[in-house]
């Protein structure tokens, strides 16, 4: 059986590389790029979906600690964030809000850094 911390640095990297492609997208998006190409939306959703479900699976079967909990809480808020930019505005062709990109990073970027902080206790202690 694989250990929670392990799980949890498996999700991190994941959403680490999920911020990426999301900071590509947002700087698009604010050079006046009204949505970002398909491959780059997909591959960002199914990395961060993809830590979602490995963070959620780890809260439902092991004992995670609480601050992971809570980043798993901000990474639900984002996705679900994501998922309406991507079906309400990137799919019809809809120039992405940037109050809602905005809105979706700084929650994302919240999860993250829950993430980091206990990753590098734990590392470090």
């Amino acid at each position: 059986m694989i250990e929670p911390y392990t799980m949890i640095q498996a999700a991190a990297i994941l959403f680490g590389a999920a911020a990426v492609s999301g900071l590509q997208m947002a700087a698009m998006r604010l050079r006046g790029i009204p949505h970002p190409p398909a491959w780059l939306v997909m591959g960002h959703g199914l990395l961060a979906g993809t830590g979602l479900i490995l963070l959620a699976y780890a809260a439902i079967t092991m004992d995670i600690p609480l601050i992971t909990r809570f980043a798993l809480d901000f990474f639900a808020i984002a996705v679900t964030a994501g998922l309406i930019m991507n079906l309400f505005f990137h799919r019809k062709s809809i120039p992405l809000p940037i109050p809602l990109m905005v809105f979706h990073a700084l929650v994302a970027a919240t999860g993250f850094t829950l993430l980091l902080i206990y990753l590098c206790w734990n590392f470090f202690v």
